[in-house]
């Protein structure tokens, strides 16, 4: 296991063996598959049935992995807070894309089983939560079904500003049928394990005049007539974490599908939000964590101008700010999750601020990294460099960066009291 330092003194002995277990998954599992898959030229390959990923995935599924979050009555581990950081860190500093696609194969079914316990909708546990509880063959996945061809991380940016304007609404829509929601319309490439998923976690528009605020929320399968997907997403880095887009031409579903109808959407999505941006902040201090031992085993090894890189007064500073800055994205991200998973609801701000700051360090180390390794950072094959890419990835996905910190930054000045 990696010498990192733990500043947080409380870990319980449960804590440190979860941190020991899931570091192995992703020591000896997901970074090596990782690695393969992220050589591959055709991302097409990346899915195929003989392909790495389906062998961390089945692995995931056949540990109960997936079931982490949920309940223990459904056989689950209920992890939240520090445990959730835990096992999202571990899982970053192996493989960050394997840690956000496996994070994101559980949105829907997790978000299904909140809405459901609190409606009363046992058909949606039934038919939706139940088939994902009992799997161990990893055949049940989910995807966030949010970004459009003409929506971008605007969606994401639900409490603020103008909702009623139509200019926000959704181009996908939905409409009721009887009995049942009629769902048509485009969701963008980057929609995260959008190739692989069983089921989507779609948001749609109910009354595009009235702008985001009339949205809904609806988990659909992806097997049902009048759904068809794009190519897998041929990215800069991140390959474990296939993309592709995702249709729906009048796709029927049962109403107990629209898991969040238009009264409850802002408030939804906002915890959604919350949730998702925590966890990736969590997920990227694991990978700027992995680009910092890696240039510092590096440093110790390496000899330059007659002595090891380390004995390098300049080479010190910069190790040392690469470890402020890995530390500091550590304790912000831990916080976010720990406070989230008790308030009620979470508070997307804080989610935002450990988003975009711990990507920002994991892009900020893993650049350190490839500096300190000269050209060696820059070839193919070096972990240095995939990190690099990979971090660079991640100030676009689960919302630009940019647009996040507007958006976080339109609530502090709204919720500010003088």
């Amino acid at each position: 296991m990696s010498a990192y330092l733990d500043l947080n003194p409380q870990l319980t002995e449960t804590q440190q063996t979860l941190k020991q277990e899931i570091h192995r998954f992703a020591a000896e599992i997901a970074r090596p598959a990782s690695l393969e898959l992220d050589a591959l030229a055709d991302p097409q390959a990346v899915i195929n049935a003989d392909s790495p990923l389906w062998q961390v995935y089945r692995k995931h599924y056949e540990l109960e992995r997936h079931l982490m979050a949920m309940p223990e009555d459904l056989g689950g581990a209920n992890i939240m807070g520090l445990d959730a950081h835990i096992v999202a860190e571990e899982m970053g500093w192996g493989a960050a894309d394997f840690a956000i696609s496996l994070g994101a194969a559980a949105m829907p079914f997790s978000t299904a089983l909140l809405a459901a316990q609190m409606t009363g909708n046992q058909r949606v546990i039934d038919e939706i939560v139940m088939p994902y509880v009992k799997d161990r063959e990893a055949n049940v996945i989910g995807c966030w079904a949010i970004t459009e061809p003409q929506h971008g991380s605007d969606c994401l940016a639900v409490g603020v500003g103008d909702v009623n304007d139509e200019r926000t609404a959704f181009d996908t829509h939905g409409r009721r049928d009887g009995d049942d929601w009629l769902i048509c319309g485009a969701k963008a490439a980057w929609v995260s394990n959008g190739t692989i998923a069983s089921h989507a976690m779609v948001h749609f528009a109910v009354d595009r005049s009235k702008g985001m605020a009339a949205s809904g929320i609806a988990i659909v399968p992806l097997h049902l007539p009048g759904v068809s997907r794009g190519k897998p997403l041929n990215k800069l880095g991140q390959r474990a974490l296939n993309q592709g887009e995702v249709y729906f031409d009048d796709v029927r579903i049962p109403k107990e599908y629209v898991i969040v109808e238009p009264e409850l959407y802002v408030l939804a999505a906002d915890m959604v939000l919350a949730t998702a941006n925590g966890g990736m902040g969590a997920c990227l201090t694991g990978l700027a964590r992995a680009a910092y031992e890696e240039a510092m085993g590096y440093c110790k090894q390496r000899v330059q101008g007659g002595k090891l890189l380390c004995e390098h007064q300049l080479v010190q500073r910069k190790l040392f700010d690469m470890f402020v800055k890995v530390e500091s994205a550590r304790q912000l991200s831990r916080a976010a999750l720990t406070y989230n998973a008790t308030a009620m609801p979470p508070v997307s701000r804080l989610g935002i601020a450990a988003k975009v700051y711990c990507t920002e360090v994991a892009f900020q180390v893993a650049s350190d990294a490839v500096q300190l390794f000269g050209g060696m950072g820059l070839s193919k094959g070096c972990l240095v460099e995939k990190l690099f890419r990979d971090a660079r990835s991640a100030l676009i996905e689960d919302g630009a960066n940019d647009m996040l910190a507007l958006a976080a930054a339109r609530q502090l000045i709204d919720q500010h009291v003088s």
